[in-house]
């Protein structure tokens, strides 16, 4: 069991972060098929990046009860995947975020919503107030 709890404290809060993602519609709920493509050019080019630091000799894999032990290269755990793939999509969601916080970007364009929750009611009460 324990040998799960790595990647465990990496899916849940990517869960997390899917379930913003899905109610304030910022990433993959938005734009799919453009949102999956940059998650996993994403994901290859920090995959690159590890394999090309195992090579060089950088990165070793820690031995922990935590992880599977399971492998997707030499001295690559799956849990490794699991990371990037959480560092990534926690950016893309953050990005979607501010976007939509600032009123600027595709997420306040394209959504349905309002920009920020509340703020026809205090643009009608402020012109009421000027009459």
């Amino acid at each position: 069991m324990t040998g799960l709890a790595y990647g465990a404290a990496i899916l849940v809060p990517t869960a997390c972060m899917a379930l913003l993602d899905a109610r304030f519609h910022l990433v993959l709920w938005r734009d799919p098929r453009r949102s999956l493509a940059v998650l996993g050019v994403g994901i290859l080019l920090f995959l690159a990046w590890d394999v090309v630091a195992i090579s060089q000799g950088f990165y070793h894999r820690g031995a922990s009860e935590a992880m599977t032990g399971l492998l997707l290269a030499p001295e690559l755990p799956v849990e490794e995947l699991l990371f990037i793939t959480f560092l990534c999509y926690v950016t893309l969601v953050l990005h979607g975020l501010v976007a939509m916080a600032s009123g600027l970007g595709p997420a306040s364009e394209t959504s349905d919503r309002p920009r920020r929750p509340g703020r026809e009611l205090q643009a009608g009460r402020e012109r009421e107030g000027a009459r």
